[in-house]
């Protein structure tokens, strides 16, 4: 069993829930206190044994390739100012990973975007960690869905568990066998009354490279775009898929509220800014 050290990670979409700063500056690249919500994602990839990444970009988020470049007339000024903190900072962005870079052309989709990955992935098993997506926690989520993967050698999903009353947001499982959390399908956005069960996949994934072959197939399917979700409901009649319900707390950035709560929640774990950003919002609360 080839172990999974790539991932692809599709950040080419153009952001229009968070308009207008979205206009000038990528989405994945909105601070989450002082780094990049996509900084965040990488470093889970990279703490999970990840060594290459690839980024599906566009034309339009050239400020995405900028932020993982080497700065050498910052650095030298740094450098120069015997300013050696940020230094440190400046030097630990990519970490020990390598980040490659492939530009989707045209918003054709998830499903699009990854076919692009084909070359870079050739015959291993990969991750794919979708842009908007954080999950803090412990374990690594996506480390959790490798131990899963090297469990059961099939493809995997990260899920959780949600509210009944919100399934209609999500892909929902259907399971068969729950026992094992071997999945028989995916719902796309179900009715509540309709829904499998309560648990959704959230953003985290890995699969094997035979779904290429299903991308270079698929029709368009929802907002007539090619969905990677719709070639791993083809996989699943060739191949096993099992859940992984992730042990993390899930935010998702691409939303105002969801994005605010991760600022929220990963500031109050600074210990330069925990004790006088909980006296602010006491303050606040008790106006």
């Amino acid at each position: 069993m080839k172990k999974v050290t790539k991932a692809v990670i599709p950040v080419a979409g153009m952001g229009t829930r968070f308009l207008p700063i979205t206009k000038s500056v990528a989405k994945e690249m909105l601070p989450i206190v002082d780094k990049p919500t996509l900084s965040y994602i990488i470093d889970e990839a990279v703490a999970s044994g990840i060594t290459d990444i690839l980024l599906i970009t566009s034309p339009y988020k050239k400020i995405i390739e900028d932020y993982f470049d080497v700065n050498y007339e910052l650095e030298k000024r740094m450098e120069e100012r015997g300013k050696i903190e940020e230094l440190e900072i400046l030097g630990n962005i990519k970490g020990n990973v390598n980040i490659y870079f492939i530009r989707q052309g045209e918003p054709l989709g998830s499903g699009h975007a990854i076919r692009l990955a084909k070359t870079f992935v050739g015959n291993d098993p990969f991750a794919v960690l979708y842009g908007d997506d954080i999950m803090k926690s412990d374990v690594p989520a996506l480390k959790q869905l490798i131990d899963t993967y090297e469990k059961n050698n099939a493809n995997i999903i990260g899920c959780m568990e949600v509210d009944k009353n919100l399934v209609s947001r999500y892909g929902i499982v259907s399971f068969a066998d729950e026992s094992t959390n071997k999945i028989k399908t995916i719902v796309e956005k179900p009715k509540q009354e309709e829904a499998p069960s309560n648990i959704a996949g959230l953003g985290r994934y890995i699969v094997k490279p035979e779904i290429f072959d299903i991308l270079e197939k698929i029709s368009k399917g929802a907002c007539g775009e090619y969905q990677f979700t719709d070639a791993m409901k083809e996989l699943m009649k060739e191949q096993d898929f099992y859940a992984c319900i992730m042990d993390a707390t899930y935010y998702d950035t691409g939303s105002k509220l969801g994005y605010l709560k991760a600022t929220l929640d990963y500031a109050l774990e600074r210990d330069d800014l925990k004790e006088p950003l909980k006296e602010y919002l006491k303050e606040r609360i008790e106006k």
